[in-house]
């Protein structure tokens, strides 16, 4: 079985502890936790499992990347610290780990990837030997591995456009539903998710990824954004009260643009209450899923809705991007040391799992 560290125990590491846990490979050696209120906590207890695992949580990176893991799920946040992000998973892949994490939004698309993120990761594996893989969790398969699997299934495609669509109150993490995304703020706050040219940084990888797979040369990649406010008060279970006049949903498209017509598009439509923006596309349970529509001969759509952590949809996009970085796990570490993107590692079974008890 292959040692394997999961980093982070926010809403990606829990799932990921859960994954790691699942795996008939994998055995979770340690977890690593910043805050420290979670140090010497044992990860079921962090994950929301029955039992315990036995595995204490620790904040001493050097003495776990010391051991030698044989793979690091590396689920700490990179949205607000990529360098630091950066910096962490280079330390893994030099202690000679395979690494698989969605925190480095430029390397989605490793081969376009800017010097000062590419470089210092393959010096990294030089020096160390370990591998990478970089999904995201929006999730990374709706927007790559899906759409392209569905795109072989038609004769002729004039489109394809991948939808998140969700109601925001179940996601699990406030500061980035208010402050990331401007959920509760004044018209007026500019979100740094929202800002010019950021939704393009970070999905703009899995467009040019989807373009070199169906063969086309994007000429260029451009932005649509519209915000609604709150024509009511409402409070929400996990997060509290969203006021009357503040940002109430988003909805906006990164569109890769072929032969002058956006061709392949991957499109956000988010709330925070079901009666915020009601003329937009809702999901059919009311509460989140993921889509792919491709307009072409003949026509396919397919959304696909997943839940953990109970019902919640949030945390079941979560779960299913991290399956999709676990899973993967095996197959890097029989691969040669490298930097692997979506079309270089295909999905993996669950192999040994059909039917087995979960907590």
């Amino acid at each position: 079985m292959f040692a394997t560290v999961v980093w982070g125990t926010g809403n990606v590491g829990r799932a990921a502890i859960r994954a790691v846990e699942a795996h008939p490979l994998l055995n979770l050696s340690a977890v690593l936790v910043h805050d420290p209120r979670k140090v010497g906590r044992d990860a079921a207890q962090l994950a929301g499992m029955e039992g315990e695992l036995g595995v204490a949580a620790s904040d001493d990176i050097e003495a776990v990347l010391a051991a030698r893991p044989r793979a690091v799920v590396y689920a700490a946040s990179g949205d607000l610290r990529p360098d630091d992000a950066l910096v962490d998973i280079t330390r893994a892949l030099r202690a000679g780990a395979v690494v698989v994490t969605p925190a480095l939004y430029p390397l989605y698309d490793q081969r376009s990837a800017p010097p000062e993120f590419r470089d210092p990761v393959l010096a990294a594996i030089a020096d160390g030997g370990g591998s990478l893989f970089v999904s995201g969790v929006d999730p990374g398969w709706g927007n790559d591995v899906l759409p392209l699997l569905m795109s072989g299934l038609g004769s002729t495609i004039d489109a394809i456009r991948c939808q998140e669509i969700f109601d925001y109150s179940t996601y699990e993490q406030e500061t980035a539903v208010r402050d990331l995304i401007g959920m509760g703020h004044p018209m007026e706050y500019e979100p740094l998710m929202l800002a010019p040219t950021i939704p393009t940084m970070v999905w703009g990888g899995q467009l040019r990824l989807m373009a070199r797979a169906l063969g086309v040369e994007l000429d260029d990649i451009r932005e649509t954004m519209d915000r609604r406010a709150l024509d009511t008060t409402v409070t929400t279970r996990l997060m509290g009260v969203f006021k009357s006049g503040t940002q109430g949903a988003v909805r906006f498209e990164v569109q890769g643009i072929v032969d002058g017509e956006p061709r392949i598009v991957i499109e956000h439509i988010t709330r925070i209450h079901p009666s915020a923006a009601p003329d937009w596309p809702s999901p059919p349970d009311g509460s989140g899923a993921h889509r792919v529509i491709i307009e072409g001969r003949p026509r396919i759509e397919v959304t696909v809705e997943a839940a953990d952590e109970g019902d919640n949809r949030s945390a079941g996009g979560n779960a299913t991007a991290v399956g999709r970085l676990v899973n993967a796990i095996d197959w890097l570490v029989d691969a040669e040391p490298g930097l692997y993107d979506a079309l270089d590692v295909p999905l993996r079974p669950a192999v040994g799992r059909l039917g087995r008890k979960h907590s």
